[in-house]
């Protein structure tokens, strides 16, 4: 047969697969593979690394086998072929499908060992890191907020054997602490193991060297750079939208630190599947790690972070100085720190004392403390407060009565005084939608009924709206 009509066989595989797949599937796995020969039965497939191999023998063999099948007849036989080391002709591999992807993968690992790696670090001059020594983990302060986050980024740090979480992806809006996070990661990995080759940069920055290097063509040097890192930080990669050139670039850089179990850290202010301007391979690879969600900061982490940074610059501040302010600057981190830096200044430059009519004043120059927004945090803490009930125990299994009301009570007020949908409300407290349903019905049927139980909820609501 010849190619001409391979590529034809080939073009109806993927039309079969197309059908059968969602559309960043298929484009991300099957659409870069290329169908390079066909004769005595026997399909060789040219695809851009190992991984792709992977990824179809444990995940789309069973479809892809039929579809095999169907277009080249039962006694098709599937060989791979692809570069170990990418671009790089002389590392060509060839693997014969066999139904297991752990006899590839050692096969693979034999051959790579028995090419030179032009990337070893062993060889390879440390690097400066570019992390800020301020972004610790310790000077990070936790909450329910941002639990899940800490824990896998410590989890990263800590266990170098720890792929699970590779890459990870990071998100949320201006001022909840990712930059300060991701790099919490790079420092404690420094701090573990100082060999490794941590760096962080900005995409701002990637973006300039980039262009740079495109200027004095050296792309190739500043690929061959970015996969010599061990553990890359990239922030705010929502910068490259619409940067075809530089995707490309990351694109190859991404394959290869991956490839080769090299951690991936980014940070963005919306999830991979809001991103506009991204091309999908690069968006489908943002999503095979670990995507996690930063949310504005709950009202313990307020508390938190103007106790800690009040500390850090030497300064006393009252329970009620601190409660006035956590409750009123609710929407950034870096807004609390402002607050306390200009209550600082007022202390240091005016000799002011720092009691709750300076702090009203001061944060009345940044918010509006007329009004209290309502949001799921304020609901949660004042129901809590109201029931003197650790609010950490609303997020548990517990069935405790007064629990289990609490946790209704706060699904409830929560529907009815904001605009998040059921399922959003399930997701803080770790329930799905018709658990809060079901709580919401709960409560109306109590409010009917119970004398008692109207006239608390009434206080607290007055209190959320007061």
């Amino acid at each position: 047969m010849n190619q001409e009509q391979n590529i034809l066989l080939w073009k109806k595989c993927l039309e079969i697969l197309r059908d059968n797949l969602e559309n960043e599937q298929f484009t991300a796995l099957f659409e870069p593979i290329v169908a390079v020969g066909f004769e005595d039965n026997k399909l060789t497939l040219k695809l851009p690394s190992q991984y792709y191999v992977q990824r179809i023998e444990e995940d789309y063999f069973g479809l892809f086998s039929a579809t095999l099948r169907r277009v080249y007849g039962n006694d098709v036989k599937l060989f791979y072929t692809y570069n170990i080391i990418e671009d790089t002709p002389g590392t060509s591999v060839t693997l014969e499908h066999d139904n297991s992807s752990s006899k590839i993968n050692s096969r693979v690992q034999r051959q790579m060992q028995q090419l030179p790696n032009p990337f070893d670090t062993e060889e390879l001059d440390d690097i400066d890191p570019q992390l800020n020594p301020r972004y610790t983990f310790e000077n990070y302060c936790g909450s329910m907020s941002n639990k899940l986050a800490v824990s896998v980024g410590k989890a990263i740090a800590e266990d170098p054997n720890c792929k699970t979480f590779n890459p990870m992806f990071v998100f949320g809006p201006t001022g909840v602490g990712k930059t300060h996070l991701i790099q919490a990661i790079g420092i404690k990995i420094k701090e573990l193991r100082p060999r490794t080759r941590v760096l962080y940069t900005t995409s701002r920055i990637f973006e300039l060297q980039y262009t740079t290097a495109v200027k004095k063509n050296k792309v190739n040097d500043f690929i061959s750079f970015y996969q010599s890192i061990d553990v890359l930080i990239l922030d705010d990669i929502q910068e490259l939208a619409g940067k075809q050139g530089t995707q490309n670039a990351f694109f190859h850089i991404f394959n290869h630190l991956h490839q080769n179990q090299k951690q991936l850290i980014m940070s963005s202010d919306c999830r991979p599947s809001d991103m506009d301007g991204m091309v999908p391979r690069l968006i489908s690879r943002f999503k095979w790690g670990m995507t996690v969600e930063l949310y504005k900061p709950d009202y313990e982490l307020r508390r938190g972070v103007l106790k800690m940074k009040a500390s850090q610059d030497g300064l006393e501040l009252g329970d009620d100085v601190i409660d006035f302010i956590a409750q009123n600057v609710t929407e950034s981190v870096r807004d609390l720190e402002g607050i306390v830096v200009a209550l600082l200044a007022h202390a240091t430059m005016l000799n002011q004392e720092i009691n709750l009519e300076l702090a009203k004043s001061v944060v009345g120059n940044t918010v509006n403390v007329n009004k209290k927004q309502m949001s799921f945090e304020l609901i949660a803490e004042t129901v809590t407060r109201f029931y003197n009930i650790d609010m950490d125990l609303l997020y548990g299994k517990s069935r405790k009565r007064e629990i289990s009301d609490a946790r209704q009570l706060v699904m409830y007020l929560t529907k009815k005084n904001t605009q998040m949908s059921s399922t959003n409300i399930g997701q803080k407290l770790y329930r799905d939608h018709a658990t809060v349903l079901h709580a919401c019905k709960q409560i109306e049927q109590r409010l009917s009924i119970e004398k008692k139980f109207k006239i608390e909820v009434e206080m607290i609501e007055n209190e959320i709206s007061n």
